[in-house]
């Protein structure tokens, strides 16, 4: 017979005690978090009806009122919650016009540059408030010459046209838009010559394809009047501080120098509609373009010019010194309350904003209720987390980078990871895009939520079945607010959304009504969103481990690496120490792995001992601050604030890059110079990132050299 000491009995005890009245894991809430009795499609929908009410561009006493709902929704949900406030550069319209001339022996056409109303329309009563439509800083002017189409506006579209002998010097383009930033439309028109740009939203893109295709509010598409808006600003934050904070009082440099910089226009530029734009394409004559140029199935015949036709542009805007107001929102970790889990999301809309941005809003506001429900079930984050609604993020990402260039330091040392959801919903279909390492953590979240279009599948497996390439995008682009946290100090960061592209887009028509009718009707995937942005941001607050894996990031190095040799193979250009760095970044990562997979075993199921504690602290920071060493403190060359190597937009393209941008940028100017010292500059890119790679496998081995 088996004796039972009273030291062994009171382990027993214990051990029986602790497992019976200790908290739940954090598994659980996760689990209860995504559970249909903590989400609410009802809840969100109040939420987007009351924070579309009214067009709230940045500046506008309306996007004031909405930061105070968003204030008090989460100070409702018992988050600690405040306002932060900068003082920056926006710009507005005065005045414009645009009138057509088809030929010296005709009357000038006007256009009357309006968004109609349609009938039945339940914001007509508000719509005057939608600021008359126009390009944020934009140049103003007035400008007249002879219009030339330049499809896409891209540099490529540009050699096109000198291949057939178009010259575009001291002409008006006529641009659609569609394939790169507006901003880099009118950089492009003015770098070929163009004293003037023009940009319209082609049927064929927005419009249904023509034929017998029906528009707003009978279908999804773009009406014929409607315009999309937007910035033309090609750099990131207040103009006139670049790279510090536009705090009260602070210094600014004056608007010739920020002419100076390169960042904002030098022609004048206008937005118009479809209609107006096809008025203008069927006064084009001269060469016919070619069919990949051309419109929809009914348009006119696409030509490019130059003329006959001629147009007068005049644009007046006014420059404001206006308060923003970023909305923050923290829950302090118990553990770990130094490490910051970072969620965002803008508020500012051109127009009503039902789409971008509020359909995010209003995720964001079901997380912070979700969260609040959570806490009242005894749960408590390890880590901070932290709930941001920028502002004025229409102009140039402007709330989102006053404060990360405010907070600089503190963020760099402490912040775990960003995520950003804009546009939450515009219509089916999951699509995520992050930095490498947040891959599998990506992939496992959409695997736990319920396709919201099919019950009986999980986002993720509706996810494989309607991707042709590469699952999840990368952040090359500056096209939200993720672009100061990776792209400037290197904060690992994640970008998600139900439906691509959407027809309304920065117009009017992007309304409550648009979004209930064709963007997602039951609010379903609405929810769907703040179920998988929610469970990201939870098992990187909870879990003891980080839930990285940078062997994804050296696969999809070297993937790209191999790209780019191949393009230029025939160069001279040597890719191989970038190729010894991602072999070293891999090395570094398989063996952090193992580590984690070590400790993990060694403590089994018995609490850890402090030395264990210091052990995955060291182990977690590794994981955390290595993507900050793929940041190089000059920046990219003409573009410092552009500091990371490996995920930055193109010069040519604010929207577009996959990776390497600064050995892209070389190798674009390379094959317009052709010359030895161009190829060498390829070369010392190259280079660059090689040793970015490696501080960044050092940095994961945790040990100096």
């Amino acid at each position: 017979m088996l004796k039972t000491t009273g030291a062994t009995f009171l382990a027993i005890a214990t051990s029986f005690f602790i497992l019976l009245f200790s908290p739940p894991p954090k598994s659980y809430y996760h689990s209860l978090f995504i559970s249909s009795s903590l989400s609410d499609n009802a809840s969100i929908s109040h939420h987007l009806r009351t924070l579309t009410r009214r067009p709230h561009v940045a500046g506008s006493q309306a996007n004031a009122e909405a930061a105070s709902y968003v204030l008090s929704t989460l100070s409702a949900c018992n988050i600690k919650a405040h306002i932060v406030s900068y003082d920056v550069l926006l710009t507005y319209p005065d005045s414009r016009s645009l009138t057509l001339t088809p030929s010296p022996s005709e009357p000038p056409i006007t256009f009357d540059l309006k968004q109609e109303i349609y009938e039945g329309d339940p914001y007509a009563d508000v719509a005057d408030e939608v600021l008359p439509t126009n390009h944020a800083y934009a140049k103003s002017g007035s400008v007249v010459g002879p219009v030339v189409y330049v499809n896409y506006g891209r540099v490529e579209d540009y050699g096109t046209l000198k291949e057939m002998g178009v010259n575009v010097t001291g002409t008006v383009v006529l641009a659609r838009y569609g394939e790169i930033y507006r901003g880099d439309i009118v950089m492009n028109a003015f770098e070929a010559g163009a004293i003037g740009a023009l940009v319209y939203t082609d049927r064929k893109d927005y419009g249904g394809g023509g034929g017998d295709a029906k528009w707003f509010p009978d279908d999804k598409w773009m009406p014929p009047s409607g315009v999309q808006v937007g910035t033309v600003y090609n750099g990131s934050g207040d103009p006139t501080t670049p790279g510090w904070a536009s705090s009260e009082g602070c210094e600014r440099v004056s608007i010739e120098e920020v002419e100076s910089s390169g960042d904002v226009p030098l022609i004048p530029s206008m937005p118009i509609s479809g209609a107006d734009g096809e008025t203008i394409l069927r006064l084009i004559g001269g060469q016919i373009a070619k069919d990949n140029w051309q419109g929809s199935i009914d348009a006119p015949t696409y030509r490019v010019g130059p003329g006959p036709g001629v147009v007068n542009l005049e644009y007046n805007g006014k420059q404001v010194i206006a308060t923003i107001q970023n909305v923050m929102g923290v829950i302090e970790g118990v553990e770990e309350p130094d490490r910051f889990v970072i969620l965002g999301n803008h508020r500012d809309a051109w127009t009503f904003g039902a789409v971008d941005p509020n359909s995010g809003t209003a995720a964001l506001l079901e997380v912070a209720q979700r969260l609040q429900k959570l806490q009242r079930s005894g749960w408590k984050p390890r880590r901070t987390i932290i709930l941001c609604n920028w502002d004025a993020e229409e102009y140039g990402l402007t709330g989102s980078t006053e404060w990360v260039e405010e907070n600089r330091d503190l963020l760099a040392s402490r912040a775990v990871a960003y995520l950003n959801v804009d546009c939450a919903v515009s219509g089916a279909g999951f699509h995520a895009s992050g930095t490498p390492q947040l891959d599998d953590l990506l992939k496992q979240a959409a695997q736990q939520v319920q396709d919201p279009d099919n019950s009986s599948q999980t986002i993720y497996e509706q996810w494989i079945q309607s991707t042709e390439s590469s699952l999840i995008g990368r952040l090359g682009g500056a096209g939200s607010d993720y672009a100061a946290f990776l792209q400037h100090i290197g904060v690992p960061a994640a970008d998600m959304r139900f439906g691509a592209g959407y027809p309304v887009y920065h117009s009017m028509y992007d309304d409550y009504t648009w979004m209930e009718n064709f963007g997602d009707p039951m609010f379903h995937r609405n929810v769907a969103v703040a179920s998988v942005w929610g469970l990201v941001a939870l098992r990187l607050a909870d879990e003891e481990f980080l839930p990285f894996n940078y062997h994804s990031y050296a696969l999809e190095l070297q993937k790209r690496a191999e790209d780019l040799e191949n393009e230029i193979s025939d160069k001279g250009i040597t890719f191989s120490p970038l190729f010894k760095s991602i072999e070293e970044l891999s090395k570094a990562a398989r063996k952090i792995n193992n580590q984690k997979k070590e400790i993990k075993e060694a403590k089994g199921w018995t609490s850890m001992r402090r030395n264990d504690h210091v052990k995955v602290r060291e182990l977690n920071d590794r994981l955390m601050m290595a993507e900050r060493a793929f940041t190089d403190r000059d920046g990219l060359l003409r573009r410092p604030w552009y500091k990371h190597l490996i995920y930055a937009p193109s010069r040519h393209n604010d929207y577009g890059s996959t990776s390497f941008p600064g050995i892209d940028d070389a190798i674009e100017n390379a094959k317009n110079l052709n010359t030895a010292e161009s190829w060498h500059v390829v070369q010392h890119e190259v280079w660059r990132v090689a040793r970015a790679v490696k501080h960044a496998s050092l940095v994961l081995d945790g040990k100096l050299t």
